[in-house]
């Protein structure tokens, strides 16, 4: 029953055929691929950098701190962060231009926490 999926009708559980949605994992992965297809280097450094430090600091990252931190220029990150932004997937600047959320985390209340084994707490978006 290792590659069985299972899905809950009423009180059944009901196999789904593999053929079914391995067809819909392989849509997905193309889908995903081709989303992801725009990001250079510098966008994933950006990104990783800022879901990183979004838990450590507790507060927006401003495109200063983050050129900084990344030795960039702040022109080059405000860039970077148009274009994630743009793209509605991966973060969310406030009105100041500071990133308070790269998924999956933001500095802003939501209604889930999450704890890491380091003891830092953020809200996840």
């Amino acid at each position: 029953m290792g590659n069985t999926l299972l899905n809950g009708f009423w009180r059944y559980m009901l196999s789904v055929p593999a053929f079914l949605w391995e067809k819909q994992i392989h849509k997905a992965r193309l889908r995903i691929t081709k989303n992801l297809s725009f990001m250079t280097e510098a966008h994933q450094r950006v990104h990783h950098f800022v879901v990183r430090e979004l838990p450590r600091k507790g507060q927006p990252l401003s495109a200063a701190f983050i050129a900084g931190e990344l030795r960039l220029t702040e022109e080059e990150v405000v860039a970077l962060l148009e274009d994630l932004e743009a793209r509605m997937t991966f973060l969310f600047r406030n009105e100041t231009g500071a990133v308070t959320w790269a998924y999956p985390v933001t500095v802003a209340p939501t209604p889930h926490r999450v704890t890491f084994s380091s003891g830092e707490q953020i809200y996840a978006a």
